[in-house]
C-alpha cells in the first residue's frame, strides 16, 4: 500500500498518474471528490487501485459516528484492503488524502472533530503503508 498526502490542489493525483505510469497501466480510480462511496468490498477491483479523498469519507462519517467508531471502521477497511493487495504479489493499492493539519484550527466543534479524526486515520494509514509520499506544489518527498 502506498499513501500519498499533501496540500489541497498540490498535484497529488497528477504525481500518482506519472509515478505509476497510469497511461500505460489498467487501473480503477475511486474518488470521494467525484461522489464515489468508500469501497467496503474488493470485489471487481483491478490490479491497480487508487482510492482518492480519504478525508472526505472521514468527513461523511464524522456526523454519524464517534471518533473511536470511525477509526475502527478505517482500520477494518485497511486490513481488508491490505489482504486484497497481498493475495497476489502484483496488486497495488494507492491511497490519496489531503493534509488538513496545516493552517488555522477550525472554530466549529464538528470541523475540529473531522480534522482530528482525519489526522488519526492518516497515522493508521501511514503506519500500515509500505510507502508514504508527501506532495507539496507538485514535488514529492518520500517519508517512508
Amino acid at each position: 500500500m502506498h499513501f500519498v498526502t499533501g496540500g489541497a490542489f498540490n498535484g497529488k493525483s497528477r504525481w500518482v498518474k506519472e509515478y505509476y505510469e497510469l497511461n500505460e497501466t489498467p487501473y480503477l480510480w475511486i474518488s470521494a471528490y467525484k461522489g464515489d462511496s468508500v469501497p467496503e468490498h474488493t470485489d471487481n477491483w483491478m490490479d491497480v487501485m487508487i482510492l482518492e479523498g480519504l478525508e472526505k469519507w472521514v468527513q461523511e462519517w464524522s456526523s454519524q459516528l464517534d471518533s473511536h467508531e470511525i477509526r475502527e471502521k478505517w482500520r477494518r477497511l485497511l486490513c481488508s484492503w491490505l489482504k486484497w493487495e497481498k493475495e497476489a504479489g502484483h496488486r497495488k493499492l494507492i491511497l490519496i488524502g489531503t493534509d488538513l493539519s496545516k493552517g488555522i484550527v477550525p472554530m466549529r466543534a464538528e470541523e475540529r472533530k473531522w480534522r482530528d479524526i482525519t489526522g488519526w486515520t492518516y497515522q493508521d494509514v501511514a503506519g500500515m503503508a509500505e510507502k508514504v509520499d508527501l506532495i507539496w506544489y507538485g514535488i514529492s518527498q518520500k517519508i517512508k
